[in-house]
């Protein structure tokens, strides 16, 4: 099966630990997050990890499962890429003199990067938007030399009004979930 990049929204109770168990759970599987960012939500009893990963559709499957059955666990989703907003936000600085500056002022200004920091030795960047927009920035900058990165990670959200995966109360998902590994189902 191929392998691509994914991008899987969970809703959690907002509570101490619950990041270190669902962080556990993907190591568990032997999935490599490539980004993880977790957020306040409207409901303050509710936070959300957005987490990006390789993955076949089998392992994806498998690790949705196993991530349901967490009790910390309220809704769990698969975005779409063509459907969904993803942003990432870019912080980079690059050594920079009077004769390059005119030459990144003129990159940022393509790429729609602001300059929010500027030294007689150097310039940082500020620059958000989709995953694939911060690599060509990157990739463009690669002949430059950066002094440090930082990048944030994927934040995503659904396009549109409130979707189907949001409209079932907790208690419902929860009722429908499987039991955890090593329970018994009531015969």
């Amino acid at each position: 099966m191929e392998s691509k990049r994914r991008v899987i929204s969970l809703l959690v109770d907002n509570q101490s630990g619950v990041l270190a168990r669902v962080s556990n759970l993907f190591c568990r599987r032997g999935f490599n997050i490539d980004s993880l960012t977790v957020s306040a939500t409207n409901d303050p009893a509710v936070s959300r990890i957005t987490v990006t990963i390789t993955s076949d559709e089998k392992a994806l499957s498998q690790l949705i499962l196993q991530t349901e059955r967490l009790e910390v666990t309220r809704q769990v989703f698969v975005l779409d890429h063509d459907n969904s907003l993803e942003r990432e936000l870019l912080l980079l600085k690059v050594a920079a003199d009077v004769h390059n500056r005119s030459e990144l002022r003129e990159i940022a200004s393509i790429y729609k990067a602001k300059i929010i920091d500027l030294s007689p030795d150097s310039m940082v960047f500020e620059l958000t938007g989709r995953p694939e927009k911060v690599d060509a920035f990157l990739k463009i900058l690669a002949d430059y030399t950066i002094l440090e990165l930082c990048r944030t990670g994927v934040t995503a959200l659904e396009r549109g009004g409130m979707h189907q995966h949001m409209q079932k109360p907790p208690q419902e998902v929860r009722s429908a979930q499987l039991p955890l590994p090593g329970t018994h189902c009531p015969q």
